[in-house]
């Protein structure tokens, strides 16, 4: 049996005539950038976040980038943010000359560790970026009480979550701004780059909107300096029939979860650890929309060969951390300064968790961890 981490193709051909359609109707109009199918799937996506102002930009980096330049975050200042994650966290702070600074994760959720956060911070800081890494949000609450005492911006990198949700409130909309990636991966994914700002600050958007198109306001008039951040019509419009169905999608990925949480802890006991979906004072208002779903392994890499080796696809997320990243050397940061996110980088592995799973699938995934486990010297 073959079982990809990801089947798309099954994804679009549940959807393929919407998505024709739409596709359809931006080429009869011939107007590709921004315009109204844009400002239609922005409005759509704020609704969704609980968000007052959503602005559609290029990818989930170019997000990142745009909301710290929207910020004046520059040369010296300091970015606090997560060693374990995409790059992309880290490297848009160091292309604006500003300097990031890690903390350590907790270890359930693979999240910031906010009681880290506050030793961390200096006269330079000015922002925080939380992760909501696989689909869970990191615990705000803290969070947000640090950086009011210390008077910072928190920019929540909701790449992996659009839709998830912590005490009630979507992630995304909790800090002054927050980002999504629509890269064709993730649960809400595109045909190609995009990605989204989230504010409920009118001045923040208002600029965000100017520097996505060279900082111009009006048109061919230039106060700052901005780049080409605009999000494609396709994107769009693709984007905004795939939004109707996110929810459904999320809650069979919530489905898979839980299978594989009852099934792995009877077959493999003590072998791994499956993702722990923390449920705090929210209860049922708080969930994970598993945009991975990523396990500890004994043997790690023994076990993805095995499972290579059997038609399953895996993905390790994310093997190095940051601050042992060559480029970031000059930080000065060291093996084991961060024990939690380097211990996450030698065991963690994604399996497949896209809605489109069938039972039979699942239980080969099953069946194959455990006679690893079985076999193993």
């Amino acid at each position: 049996m073959q079982i990809p981490l990801l089947d798309l193709k099954i994804q679009y051909a549940s959807i393929k005539d919407e998505i024709r359609s739409a596709m359809d109707a931006v080429l009869d109009s011939q107007q590709f950038i921004l315009g109204p199918k844009v400002e239609e799937f922005e409005t759509n996506i704020a609704a969704y976040s609980g968000a007052r102002y959503a602005v559609g930009v290029s990818s989930g980096s170019d997000a990142l980038l745009v909301s710290l330049m929207a910020l004046g975050i520059g040369p010296g200042d300091e970015v606090i943010t997560s060693p374990f994650t995409f790059f992309s966290t880290a490297g848009v702070i160091a292309r604006l000359g500003a300097v990031p600074v890690f903390v350590d994760i907790e270890p359930a959720t693979f999240n910031l560790a906010p009681d880290k956060i506050e030793a961390a911070v200096t006269s330079q800081t000015k922002a925080i970026i939380p992760i909501h890494l696989f689909g869970q949000c990191a615990d705000m609450d803290p969070i947000m009480e640090i950086a009011r005492e210390y008077r910072l911006t928190v920019i929540e990198d909701a790449a992996q979550s659009i839709g998830a949700q912590y005490h009630g409130r979507r992630s995304g909309a909790i800090g002054q701004l927050g980002i999504f990636s629509f890269f064709p991966s993730k649960n809400l994914g595109g045909f190609g780059d995009g990605g989204m700002v989230i504010t409920n600050d009118g001045d923040l958007c208002a600029k965000i909107k100017s520097l996505r198109d060279h900082g111009a306001n009006p048109k061919y008039y230039h106060k700052i300096v901005g780049g080409n951040f605009r999000l494609d019509a396709i994107q769009a419009v693709v984007l905004s029939v795939k939004l109707k169905h996110l929810d459904g999608w999320s809650q069979k990925r919530r489905d898979n979860a839980a299978y594989y949480d009852r099934q792995l802890a009877k077959t493999v006991p003590g072998a791994i650890m499956t993702p722990e979906a923390v449920y705090r004072a929210g209860g049922d208002r708080d969930y994970h929309i598993y945009n991975q779903y990523t396990i500890r392994a004994k043997a790690r890499d023994g076990l993805r060969q095995y499972l290579k080796d059997h038609g399953i696809g895996t993905e390790i997320y994310y093997p190095l951390p940051l601050h042992l990243q060559e480029c970031f050397k000059s930080l000065g940061y060291h093996k084991n300064d961060f024990p939690v996110a380097e211990e996450a980088a030698q065991a963690v592995l994604s399996i497949p968790i896209y809605p489109e799973l069938n039972r039979e699938q699942k239980d080969y995934i099953i069946e194959k961890i455990a006679e690893f486990y079985r076999t193993k010297p």
